[in-house]
Order: structure tokens, then C-alpha cells, then sequence
């Protein structure tokens, strides 16, 4: 039997880690009988540190059985967790076999939500440094499927951010579910109460067992 671990990265815009994106979210997994945990990854650093941190916490994942690793980001997590799956420079011990992302920020070109970028690139990051740091820029065709989630009224992480990363996993045929939710803000994590947005888990429930 395959066993499924999956990794919970919150969000905090690589200045933090957000608490409700983390332990409520092993929680949720745990009662659909997926195992989880969360990694809480290198914060205030520039990249590569956080991305190398989850690459060494998903080698230890599966030293320890598991087969399938899954990645579930938010916000500034998503991003780390995109990087994890599409990033060049993986070796087998470091594939993610899928992801989901909710209001994940993709782009390191767009000027949306720059503090993030600050941190893992800083002032003057090249179009380079900017480019190899974009989801969008960096998915091929044997990417791994992903479910992304955002709302409209995200004004923090513009909606935006998933509509250039599912276009280019669209043009890539790379499977995956996109659901874009007209209401609600930035960083609401399961989203309990929080009008349609709140079924955001029924639906990736679906999905990641699919994938498990």
C-alpha cells in the first residue's frame, strides 16, 4: 500500500509563521486519514535557504516510509511549496509527487506583495534571480498536478498570482483543479464560516484522494 505523508507550510510572508495555517490544517488532513505534519521553514533568510530546508524535511518524510509526498501551502508557504515541486535541482529523494496552494503568492515579476519578495531576494534582485523564483516561469510538461485556490477580494495576494500559474500549467498539460471563490480575504486558512470560500476543503478533500 502507498503511504501519503503531507507538509503543511504556512504562510507569514517569509517573515512569519501563520498559526492557523499550520496545526488546523494537520488536524483537518488527519481526519480525512491523511498523514501530516507541519514544517516550520527558515524565516528571514533568502532564498535558496527555505527552499533547501524543504528539500532535506521531505528527504527525512520519506526515509521514514513515506512514498508519495504532498505539499499543502499557504500565502508564502504556497510559494515555498510550488518552489519544492517545479524548482530544477531535485533529486528523486526530493520529489513531490503533488501540491495544493491557497492564495499562494507565484510571481516574483509582479510588484504584488513585495515584501516577500524583499526577503527572499532583496532590493535589487536581478530579472534572473526574479524570473527562477516564478511558479509560472518554471512549470514544464512532468510537473506534478496541483490544486490551487484563491478569492477575488484578496487584495494582499491578488487573484492574479493563480491565474498566471494555472495558464501555464494549462499550456503545459499539467493536471490540475483551480477554483478562484468571489469573496473573502487574505490568509483564511480553512476558511470555516467564511461564506463559498468555505468549501474550498470538501473540494481539495476530493481531489487529494485522487492523488493518494
Amino acid at each position: 500500500m502507498t503511504r501519503t505523508h503531507m507538509i503543511v507550510l504556512p504562510g507569514g510572508g517569509y517573515a512569519a509563521h501563520t498559526q492557523h495555517e499550520a496545526e488546523p490544517i494537520v488536524d483537518w488532513l488527519s481526519g480525512l486519514g491523511i498523514q501530516a505534519s507541519v514544517f516550520r521553514y527558515p524565516l528571514n533568510v533568502r532564498h535558496p535557504v527555505p527552499l533547501d530546508a524543504l528539500r532535506a524535511e521531505i528527504r527525512r518524510c520519506r526515509a521514514g516510509g513515506a512514498d508519495n509526498i504532498g505539499l499543502i501551502g499557504f500565502s508564502a508557504g504556497g510559494h515555498l511549496a510550488g518552489l519544492a515541486a517545479l524548482a530544477p535541482g531535485a533529486e528523486s529523494a526530493d520529489a513531490v509527487q503533488f501540491a495544493v496552494l491557497g492564495y499562494a503568492i507565484t510571481s516574483m515579476e509582479t510588484e504584488t506583495y513585495r515584501p516577500s519578495r524583499l526577503i527572499l531576494l532583496g532590493e535589487d534582485a536581478s530579472p534572473e534571480a526574479r524570473r527562477s523564483t516564478s511558479l509560472d516561469k518554471l512549470v514544464t510538461p512532468q510537473s506534478p498536478p496541483f490544486f490551487i485556490w484563491h478569492t477575488a477580494e484578496d487584495i494582499y495576494v491578488p487573484p492574479e498570482h493563480s491565474y498566471r500559474f494555472a495558464s501555464a500549467l494549462a499550456a503545459n498539460g499539467i493536471p490540475h483543479a483551480f477554483h478562484v471563490f468571489a469573496h473573502g480575504p487574505h490568509s483564511l486558512g480553512l476558511a470555516e464560516g467564511a461564506g463559498d470560500a468555505a468549501i474550498w476543503t470538501t473540494l481539495a478533500a476530493s481531489w487529494i484522494r485522487e492523488h493518494i
